[in-house]
C-alpha cells in the first residue's frame, strides 16, 4: 500500500501506514500500524478491538440479511433467542453424557415433530437434529438405499441403485446421488408443470428404485408437489408389480408450513408409503442457520446398522450424522421457539407472512410488466416472469436494479425441458413485513420507468446473469428471439 499523502509535504513511510489511526495511534503495541497480511498468519497478535473492527468493516460489504430475498433462511429471531443461544454456544451436541439437558431438548424437538406430521406412533419415531436439511436428505437417502440393500441381496452390489425425483429438486439430491453412487431419475418440467408428475415419476420406477423423492416446496417456484397423489400411484404400481417403493418428503420449507396453514393436506406420516420426512428448523421453522431435522415412521424405516454407538465421550451413546461435533445452540433455540409459539403462534407467523407474499405477488402483477408463475398462496414464496410483451428488459435486469438498492432477488433459468423460462423469486420470512414489502414496491416502480425505456435487455446470456453487455453487441436475429 503507497504511504497516505494528506498535502501537508509530511508523508509517512510505508512501515507505517494505519488502517486506521485511531486503530493503532501509531503505536504498534496498542493497534494496528500496517496493512493486515490476506493470505498468511500476520506476524503478532492485535488487540482485539482492532481485529473486530478489520473484520466488522469487511463485512459491511456483504449483502444486509433482512433485504435477501433469495434465501429461505431465517435472517430474524427475537433477542431472548439469540441470548439462549449464545449461553449455548459453546456445547458440543454430540457430547451427550456432558450435557444430557441439551440432548433431551433434541429428543422433544423430534418428538414434537412427529407428533406434528402425524407419526402413527410419536414415541416409536425415531430422528435426529443435523446441520440443515441438506444433511438430512443424505440420511434419509442412506437410510432408503440401505433398506433397498436388504431386500435385494441377489442384486445388491451388483446392480445399481436408482432414486427418482422431479428435475426441481434442491441440489442436495443431486448430490446425495454422486456420493453415493445412486442413479438419478428426474422427472422433467413440461409447459406449466414445473414439479413432479406422479405418473410420470411410476414410470420411471423399477426393481432398483430405492425410493422417490416429493417435495414439499420447490425451490424453483414455492408450490407443494402432490404427494398423496404420488402415494396412490406408487400404490397401484405395487398392485400391479409388487415393487415396493417408499416415498421420502423433501419438507424442507413447507413441513413447517403445512401443518398450520393447510392442515387438510395429506402429505406426511398419515400416509403409509412416507417412510421418512425432513425439514430446516432454521427456514420455515425460524431459527438461524444451520439446524435441520430428518424423522422416520419407526425404528423399521431406519435401518440400525446406519446407528452407530460410541463410549468414549462418556455413557453409552447413538449417533446417526454426517457430522460429529456442532453446536447445541440452534437446538436449543428449536425448542424455545416450539415453546414460544406453539401450535397457534406458529401459524398467526406463518399466516402473516404467506399474506404478504400474496399481496406482494398481486400488486407486482398489477403492474402490468410481469406474469406470475406462483402467487406465494402455498410456500409464501412467488416466482414471476416478465410479460409476454415486454421486450426491452427481462427478469435479469429486473434482478441487477433492484440489487442497486440494496433487494436481493435471484433470477435464474428452469431446468430441463424449460431452459427457456427465466423468472425472478420472491421469498417472505417472518421479518419481511408488508411495510418492507411495500418499500420493495416503491423499488419496483421507481426502476421501471426506466427498464421501458432501455432499447433492448442488457444481459446477453441468461444463465450468466452478472454478465452484463451493451445490447448493439448482439446479433439483431438473437435479439428479436429472447
Amino acid at each position: 500500500m503507497a504511504p497516505l499523502s494528506h498535502g501537508t509535504g509530511d508523508e509517512r513511510p510505508p512501515s507505517t501506514v494505519d488502517v486506521n489511526p485511531l486503530h493503532g495511534v501509531a503505536n504498534p503495541a496498542a493497534g494496528m500500524t500496517d496493512d493486515p497480511p490476506r493470505n498468511r498468519l500476520p506476524k503478532g497478535p492485535l488487540a482485539p478491538s482492532t481485529a473486530y473492527q478489520l473484520v466488522h468493516d469487511e463485512l459491511m460489504l456483504d449483502g444486509n440479511a433482512r433485504l435477501n430475498l433469495a434465501t429461505f433462511v431465517t435472517t430474524w429471531m427475537e433477542p431472548e433467542a439469540g441470548i439462549l443461544m449464545g449461553e449455548c454456544r459453546d456445547k458440543n451436541l454430540i457430547d451427550k453424557d456432558e450435557y444430557p439437558r441439551t440432548a433431551e431438548l433434541e429428543r422433544r424437538c423430534v418428538a414434537m415433530l412427529a407428533d406434528l406430521w402425524h407419526a402413527p406412533d410419536p414415541t416409536a419415531a425415531v430422528g435426529c437434529s443435523t446441520t440443515g436439511s441438506s444433511e438430512a436428505c443424505m440420511l434419509a437417502g442412506m437410510a432408503l438405499k440401505r433398506r433397498w440393500a436388504r431386500r435385494n441381496p441377489d442384486r445388491y452390489p451388483g446392480a445399481r441403485p436408482n432414486l427418482v425425483m422431479g428435475v426441481n429438486v434442491q441440489v442436495c439430491w443431486d448430490k446425495f446421488c454422486t456420493y453415493w453412487e445412486v442413479e438419478a431419475r428426474q422427472v422433467p418440467m413440461e409447459g406449466d408443470r414445473f414439479h413432479l408428475d406422479p405418473q410420470s415419476a411410476v414410470e420411471l420406477c423399477d426393481e432398483n428404485t430405492i425410493g422417490v423423492v416429493g417435495i414439499l416446496g420447490s425451490t424453483f417456484d414455492g408450490s407443494y408437489e402432490p404427494i398423496a397423489d404420488l402415494c396412490t400411484a406408487l400404490d397401484a404400481l405395487q398392485e400391479r408389480t409388487g415393487l415396493e417403493v417408499p416415498v421420502h418428503v423433501d419438507g424442507a420449507s413447507g413441513a413447517m408450513i403445512a401443518p398450520f396453514l393447510d392442515e387438510d393436506l395429506v402429505w406426511d406420516f398419515q400416509l403409509p408409503r412416507v417412510a421418512s420426512i425432513n425439514t430446516s428448523g432454521h427456514k420455515y421453522g425460524l431459527i438461524y442457520p444451520g439446524v435441520g431435522w430428518a424423522l422416520w415412521r419407526d425404528q423399521e424405516a431406519l435401518p440400525e446398522e446406519l446407528i452407530f454407538r460410541v463410549n468414549y465421550l462418556g455413557g453409552d451413546m447413538p449417533t446417526f450424522a454426517l457430522n460429529f461435533s456442532r453446536p447445541g445452540a440452534q437446538v436449543a433455540a428449536q425448542y424455545y421457539m416450539f415453546l414460544r409459539l406453539g401450535r397457534a403462534g406458529y401459524r398467526a407467523v406463518q399466516q402473516a407472512t404467506r399474506n404478504v407474499a400474496r399481496s406482494l405477488a398481486e400488486r407486482v402483477e398489477a403492474l402490468g410488466d410481469f406474469r406470475l408463475l406462483t402467487r406465494g398462496d402455498q410456500l409464501p414464496v412467488f416466482a414471476f416472469t416478465t410479460a409476454p410483451d415486454v421486450r426491452r428488459f427481462d427478469v435479469f435486469d429486473v434482478s441487477r436494479r433492484l440489487r442497486e438498492g440494496g433487494w436481493l432477488v435471484p433470477a435464474y433459468t428452469f431446468p430441463a425441458h424449460r431452459e427457456d423460462l427465466a423468472v425472478c423469486r420472491v421469498v417472505c420470512r417472518n421479518g419481511f413485513t408488508s411495510d418492507l414489502a411495500a418499500l420493495l414496491l416503491e423499488d419496483f416502480e421507481r426502476l421501471l420507468p426506466e427498464l421501458r425505456e432501455q432499447p433492448c435487455p442488457m444481459v446477453s446470456d441468461r444463465a450468466a446473469a452478472t454478465a452484463f453487455h451493451h445490447c448493439e453487441e448482439w446479433p439483431q436475429e438473437s435479439h428479436e428471439n429472447r
